[in-house]
């Protein structure tokens, strides 16, 4: 979601209102803080946001609009074509859910046309088929939308996540006038979730929010949240894709050291099957995801993906390099004449090795690095196995560590390579 914060005196709204609850969360933060047992490898699942966004028009598009039906259609394909098998097992609400306003007992609802069984019949069905169901809300005053934010409500709204059997909470940073009460709040409502008793899993934009004005304090950060934005939202183009990997590089020093399981940095949304990428920029975007250890949140429709878009998803071998249990966060070491190389620490000392090609222009181009060079230079020392994963699976077989390994990758393409030890 776009961030709107609030002009004028920040004392009106967000630090007036906090006050009561920032006694009563100063008196609990040295006893209980976020340790909740959850996301120790990525999330996988799905989310509307990217793909439907805030369409409420069900009179003229029943079949794109914001709806249980659209859940439900969803979680029923996500168990008939293998996603829920691939390792695919939220199905996540967005924004634009709500009905306007609050009921008489201050708790949010879901809109009655458009989610007439209500939420907790929604996770009933989400649960009867083995997945977990997410929702969105807001620390502000308002969602990014305009419906009813937590702002003033966190408890009650944590409650009534948990009554209703939810297991995931996006937790956007709209509409909320004072840094101070944006991280009291995200603070807060970890808090709460946990005094709840139910396992959610907490996804926070409090960095996304945060750095406009000041530099995120990570440790506070992955103290309190499962997994946290720090870039734009994604977009349903190259460029977008591009700006979120610069973004990273550029910031990777600050970035990697954080993430482990439990607590990992979002890159935002998975948009491939949709209609702005060629296949090489789909490739490149699950291949990069993968050495990050992003959650692999898709946000596309399920009912008219290509086979081509569904194999690349559900590919099993890059699935397992974003999910490996030793849970670091990969990084680019090399950019040289428009290439990238970027690794990631796996478990049983392999690597996963992606060597992007940068250049837009011309076709096809070979690189040539040194096998000593890659895992810290201890990978293939003496020796190793590589696999090339994708664009499409090739056992390369034995390396020596002294010997060179040559790619060819095309434009805007990343060829993703398995490195195991011997």
């Amino acid at each position: 979601m776009t961030m709107k914060l609030l002009s004028g005196d920040p004392r009106l709204v967000c630090e007036l209102a906090l006050r009561p609850l920032v006694l009563v969360f100063w008196s609990i933060l040295g006893t209980k803080a976020l340790d909740n047992g959850l996301a120790r490898t990525p999330t996988m699942g799905w989310l509307h946001w990217e793909r439907f966004m805030c369409n409420l028009d069900c009179q003229e598009e029943p079949d794109a609009c914001i709806s249980e039906q659209l859940f439900m259609q969803m979680a029923d394909l996500m168990v008939s074509e293998g996603w829920k098998d691939a390792g695919y097992e939220y199905l996540c609400i967005d924004d634009c859910w709500m009905a306007p306003e609050r009921d008489s007992k201050g708790r949010l609802q879901a809109d009655p046309q458009r989610f007439p069984s209500g939420i907790q019949h929604l996770a009933n069905y989400v649960h009867s088929k083995g997945l977990k169901l997410g929702i969105y809300a807001d620390v502000g005053n308002k969602t990014c939308a305009g419906f009813p934010g937590s702002f003033g409500y966190y408890d009650i709204d944590a409650q009534t996540f948990a009554d209703w059997g939810v297991d995931l909470l996006k937790f956007d940073g709209c509409h909320c006038d004072s840094v101070t009460s944006l991280a009291d709040g995200y603070k807060y409502m970890s808090l709460a979730l946990n005094r709840t008793g139910r396992s959610i899993v907490y996804s926070c934009e409090w960095p996304l929010y945060m750095r406009p004005f000041h530099k995120p304090n990570y440790t506070d950060i992955q103290y309190y949240c499962n997994y946290w934005r720090n870039y734009d939202d994604i977009y349903d183009s190259w460029e977008s894709i591009k700006n979120i990997l610069a973004w990273t590089t550029d910031n990777q020093k600050e970035i990697v050291e954080v993430a482990g399981p439990g607590g990992w940095n979002d890159p935002d949304m998975l948009v491939i099957g949709n209609f702005g990428l060629s296949w090489d920029q789909q490739v490149t975007q699950m291949a990069l995801w993968a050495i990050m250890a992003a959650p692999l949140l898709m946000s596309n429709d399920l009912r008219q993906i290509s086979s081509q878009a569904k194999a690349l998803l559900q590919n099993e071998d890059v699935i397992a390099v974003n999910q490996d249990p030793l849970g670091k966060q990969g990084y680019c070491f090399r950019k040289e004449n428009k290439i990238e190389v970027w690794e990631r620490p796996l478990s049983n000392l392999a690597w996963a090795v992606a060597v992007r090609n940068l250049q837009e222009i011309g076709g096809p181009r070979s690189y040539t690095i040194q096998v000593a060079s890659l895992g810290q230079g201890i990978a293939c020392n003496p020796g190793c196995i590589i696999t090339q994963l994708l664009p499409e699976k090739v056992q390369l077989g034995f390396y020596e560590w002294t010997v060179t390994l040559k790619t060819r990758i095309n434009p805007s393409g990343t060829v993703l390579l398995r490195l195991d030890y011997i």
